[in-house]
């Protein structure tokens, strides 16, 4: 007989700061799929679905898929939404026997009032329904502060090892091939974890230069050994105030667990000795324009990434401070995106395009994390509904929207004004506005890490800055409260 396996997607990554409590609408404005409708949209894709959907295959699974489900990262999950999500898993499982789970999560989704540790609480529920010996297997993002409960409930283990994550399809597939062998009673996993004091590792786990590429290539090696079946190095997520906050190093394996723990320590030893190896040079706004308005752009773009109001770590995308100082720059040729105004976004809408306008934008959210709303005049060049698809190597073939969106040229700027937030990491998050990255000067984006993958190819030159928005590298001006004290970098 064919193994029967459940299959479901859940994720957010909660920025305990956030104004912004995610709730059921939150999820739909990124996306809500069921059963086929998930396989669809996602089934052909960089996802882990995608993976899952690849070792069904190859092995002649009975897949039941129940959902996909994501939420833009922002403030705590409502616990009303949290069981809407899971409810239909639990449903499906009650339904029907299975021989195996395999589960996309995140890693760093935290609960309203309730719990902090959203992944450890669905899968105490999914064992409270299947018992012990029912093997689950999940894939996390890298960015994970993963638990001691996570590890003791999944028996396996997978993040995604690349940042930019390219490789979430791989690790779909990876995860399944585990739990297929467990499945088979071939091996016998289970997932051990070791942490170090620190709100994360000090670059966010980039794996594209820097001492995690030597981590990575050890961890790969350390996994063709016979009982070892995946490590996985997660970097953490810093805007998170919990207790379980940080970087760990997990082994997936079986047989001698001293070996695998001993084996962890060395790399969360290297994790802490280097804590101080910034890969990142964070500049100022002021600094940031003057570069920009100075720049030849002889090899291609110059491009700025706005690193604090990355709205893929929880910021609201709203900030102002940056733009700001490239205006006052005297900045041209350039594009900036995205500015999350939905009140601006609004009046855009209502505006005919080709009208000059004077409008506020952005800074409503919180002006103490990046600047107050900034006054403008500029020309409205073009609206939409703000859908786009993907063509880069992260989200390729994938649909996304910033809802009811608008193009308004301010001396020499064009800026992409946007009802939703989300972070840019694929070229058609401008172009699919009229906007051709390739041929400005310079390209001013909201992202940290992810827009690499995309953006590096056709870039002369980038620079990252700090605008003092929610996700500045400056923790030191957040006010955390759970997380476990002494930790570094705050102590």
């Amino acid at each position: 007989m064919p193994f029967r396996v459940l299959t479901a997607e859940m994720s957010h990554e909660t920025n305990s700061f956030s104004r912004q409590e995610t709730d059921e609408e939150a999820f739909r404005n990124r996306y809500v799929l069921m059963g086929a409708e998930a396989i669809a949209e996602r089934g052909q894709a960089n996802t882990e679905l995608a993976g899952f959907l690849d070792t069904g295959r190859a092995h002649g699974w009975q897949i039941n898929h129940v959902l996909s489900a994501a939420a833009g990262p922002s403030g705590k999950v409502r616990l009303t939404t949290f069981n809407w999500l899971c409810d239909p898993i639990i449903s499906v499982i009650k339904q029907h026997q299975f021989d195996g789970l395999l589960l996309g999560l995140h890693g760093a989704m935290d609960l309203d009032y309730f719990c902090e540790d959203a992944e450890g609480e669905l899968l105490l529920r999914i064992r409270s329904v299947v018992g012990e010996k029912m093997p689950i297997a999940i894939t996390l993002d890298p960015h994970a502060n993963v638990s001691k409960r996570m590890c003791a409930l999944a028996d396996i283990i997978v993040s995604f090892k690349t940042y930019p994550h390219v490789d979430m399809r791989d690790t779909g597939r990876h995860a399944g091939e585990i739990l297929h062998r467990t499945m088979a009673a071939e091996i016998q996993p289970r997932t051990i974890f070791v942490s170090r004091p620190m709100l994360e590792e000090v670059n966010g786990g980039r794996t594209d230069i820097g001492p995690m590429i030597e981590r990575i290539a050890k961890a790969r090696a350390y996994e063709q050994k016979t009982d070892v079946f995946a490590v996985s190095i997660n970097a953490g997520f810093a805007s998170a105030d919990v207790k379980r906050v940080g970087p760990t190093v997990l082994v997936t394996g079986q047989g001698n667990f001293e070996a695998h723990i001993a084996f962890a320590e060395t790399i969360a030893d290297d994790i802490w000795k280097r804590r101080f190896e910034v890969l990142n040079d964070y500049l100022g706004v002021l600094e940031t324009g003057v570069i920009a308005a100075s720049y030849e752009p002889d090899n291609g773009p110059l491009v700025i990434a706005d690193y604090a109001d990355n709205p893929g770590a929880g910021g609201y995308g709203d900030s102002t401070e940056l733009l700001r100082a490239l205006l006052k720059a005297g900045v041209t040729n350039a594009c900036f995106g995205p500015m999350v105004d939905r009140g601006a976004a609004q009046v855009l809408h209502a505006t005919a395009v080709g009208q000059r306008v004077q409008i506020a934008l952005g800074g409503k959210t919180d002006p103490s994390f990046g600047g107050g709303p900034l006054a403008v005049e500029g020309e409205l060049v073009s609206i939409s509904d703000g859908r786009f698809t993907g063509d880069g190597p992260m989200i390729h073939g994938l649909s996304g929207s910033f809802g009811p969106s608008a193009v308004l040229r301010v001396d020499g700027i064009e800026i992409l004004v946007v009802t939703r937030a989300r972070q840019i990491l694929d070229l058609q998050q401008f172009k699919a506005f009229g906007i051709d990255p390739q041929n400005k000067h310079v390209v001013v984006l909201k992202s940290m890490q992810h827009f690499r993958a995309a953006f590096e190819p056709i870039a002369g030159q980038v620079i990252v800055c700090d605008s003092g928005a929610l996700c500045t590298p400056r923790y030191n001006r957040l006010p955390y409260r759970n997380v476990p004290r002494p930790i570094f970098p705050l102590d």
